[in-house]
């Protein structure tokens, strides 16, 4: 049960944190002191293995650790003390709950003694985040912090990843005790589901070997699996075209020709039309959430559903299930591409052209020519083009966010960083310093918006002090982007305390030199590729660099909340014409004549109409 059973080392409760972190392997920690973790703060000075980084404000602890986690597929940790300190990190681990985070967040808690009596800076931290954790401890005593913190990194890593909080009372921290290193956990009833059931693979498979117009709808699972060989083994066996949610963009490379981009409320056509129109979806690591469905009654209206989810409580939740599988992605994705090995499966070239008509014509585009600003759309897709290959892409929410989404270049897993579920501002800076720290020979870019980057930005100084180099594009337009395009739409262009004014007010270029950062305005697009390419050459500190653009550039395309995604747009009173039932097939696109999906098919527009209408 310990390194020498005979004689278990004698330690603080504090030590005990700080050792047990060290056996499980952490690198680094997030954090900031106060009274009730102070002592778990001593130790933590004298150890030569996990470094810890000081952040200006617990929320930046708890989004480093998050940044941390997605970019290297590891645990991040964060830590805090009571009170303010522990609240000031509920927003950071309900993100992380929402998008399948692995996070374990230590607490320091008052005294066991005290608990209950309101003392000076108590909260009931573990009451407040139960309904967002996979679990949480509370420990009390000494000797249990060991087997807690072994049990939380387990917990956070395995089945479907999320935060684990530990509170651990002050005593706790102060007792001594004999440090026994668990051999085996004491979880009854997790257990979680990795190895997909041989029936379930084997309809699936049958499902996928009849349809004529399937769809990969491939979701943050996907990514959080490590299944981005697997997914695209598949789609070369099967030629499926695909598209992928918010949170796995880059899981499945967009340069594919049978990638159809990001589906949902700003999705691009032809991936919201491939899941309207198609007869079969393969979800995978996917939750149907409201985003990407719209009205629940008209979504997906003729597709049968196959739902893959490591989270069995995913899988019939928002959309009834033809074939349910609980499993991990990446075992998933496998068996389904060995239950189909040799099976003969239909001619999908009629859909793929269909859905290539769709990407071609009705691509996510921008109007570059205006006199009030930079375009921000423009502007986003030259620091995608002038990145490299491996530069890791971190945003904040709202507009900006889905114009990275649309704009960047999404050609890998782990390379893309956001806050889907919550859509917390003020992820982006953070997260970005935490992706940094885990990756600190890929370039890290963060694409964050004037709204946003007023919540956080203080994460800066902690970026310049530890040397960590990020960058920051600010993209100002001056007011609370999504907000106004949502007043402009639906609220009579009543612009109600959406101005920020931060035209005039902060000077984000002498704000970020105080911060420690190097610092640039850009106006004039002529400069654009120029401090772009200045900032990526910048490594001996951070960068911020401010793009003044356009106010009322707008997000498109766009379906409303609560619409139909047949009723997308993409313009204010435009619709894409992809037919009443998506039958009227397109030819071959690219004009040689070409399939996309590898396959041979029909030729002309007729040809293919009538499959499709066979399908």
């Amino acid at each position: 049960m310990a390194d020498n059973p005979r004689q278990p080392r004698m330690m603080t409760g504090a030590q005990m944190i700080i050792a047990s972190l060290e056996k499980l392997g952490v690198e680094v920690v997030f954090g900031l002191p106060g009274g009730a973790i102070m002592p778990t703060y001593d130790p933590l000075m004298d150890s030569r293995k996990v470094r810890h980084i000081l952040v200006r404000h617990e929320q930046g602890a708890g989004h480093a650790a998050e940044g941390y986690a997605v970019a290297t597929g590891k645990v991040g940790v964060c830590m805090a003390t009571s009170g303010p300190g522990a609240t000031n990190l509920v927003t950071p681990i309900y993100d992380a709950y929402l998008d399948s985070v692995p996070l374990v967040a230590i607490t320091g808690q008052v005294g066991a003694s005290m608990i209950g009596t309101d003392g000076f800076q108590e909260a009931d931290i573990r009451g407040i985040t139960m309904p967002i954790t996979k679990h949480n401890f509370l420990i009390k005593r000494a000797a249990e912090i060991p087997l807690a913190i072994a049990e939380a990194f387990h917990i956070a890593s395995t089945g479907r990843p999320g935060p684990v909080l530990v509170d651990i009372a002050k005593n706790a921290q102060n007792e001594v005790a004999p440090f026994v290193w668990p051999k085996q956990y004491d979880l009854p009833g997790y257990k979680p589901t990795t190895k997909p059931h041989a029936r379930q693979i084997k309809e699936a498979a049958t499902l996928i070997g009849r349809s004529h117009r399937p769809v990969l709808y491939v979701g943050g699972g996907v990514v959080k699996a490590d299944a981005a060989a697997e997914l695209a083994a598949l789609v070369e066996q099967t030629g499926i075209p695909v598209v992928t949610t918010l949170m796995a963009r880059g899981v499945f490379p967009e340069s594919h020709p049978l990638a159809m981009g990001m589906p949902g409320m700003h999705g691009a056509v032809a991936a919201v039309g491939a899941l309207q129109r198609a007869d079969l979806l393969i979800a995978v690591g996917t939750r149907f959430d409201d985003r990407v469905t719209g009205d629940l009654d008209s979504f997906a209206p003729g597709a049968k559903v196959i739902h893959a989810d490591v989270d069995p409580a995913e899988i019939g939740k928002n959309r009834a299930v033809d074939v349910p599988i609980v499993g991990d992605a990446r075992q998933t994705l496998a068996r389904l591409r060995e239950a189909l090995e040799g099976k003969e499966l239909r001619d999908l070239g009629p859909w793929v052209r269909l859905l290539t008509h769709m990407k071609h014509t009705y691509a996510p585009t921008y109007d570059p020519s205006s006199q009030e600003g930079l375009s921000p759309q423009w502007v986003i897709e030259r620091i995608g083009a002038l990145a490299p290959d491996d530069a890791v892409f971190v945003t904040g929410v709202g507009q900006h966010q889905m114009w990275a989404a649309h704009f960047l270049p999404h050609e890998k897993a782990r390379n893309w960083l956001t806050s889907g579920g919550a859509g917390t501002m003020g992820y982006c800076v953070p997260a970005a310093m935490g992706a940094k720290v885990g990756r600190p020979e890929s370039m890290v870019w963060g694409i964050d918006g004037d709204g946003c980057f007023q919540m956080t930005n203080q994460e800066l100084v902690t970026c310049a002090l530890n040397d960590i180099p990020v960058k920051i594009a600010v993209i100002n337009n001056g007011v609370l982007g999504m907000v106004r395009q949502w007043q402009n739409l639906f609220f009579d262009e009543r612009y109600s305390h959406t101005t920020l004014h931060s035209d005039r007010c902060p000077d984000f270029v002498k704000l970020a030199e105080a911060l420690g950062c190097a610092a640039f305005r850009v106006t004039d697009p002529d400069e654009v590729d120029d401090v772009i390419a200045r900032a990526n050459a910048i490594e001996d500190r951070p960068v911020v660099v401010e793009f003044v653009v356009q106010r009322d550039a707008m997000v498109w395309p766009m379906v409303a909340a609560g619409a139909s995604n047949d009723d997308i747009r993409i313009a204010k009173d435009m619709a894409p014409d992809w037919g009443p039932s998506g039958d009227d097939v397109p030819a071959a696109n690219p004009a040689d004549g070409s399939d996309p999906s590898g396959r041979p098919g029909p030729a002309d527009t007729s040809e293919a109409a009538a499959a499709a209408q066979e399908a």
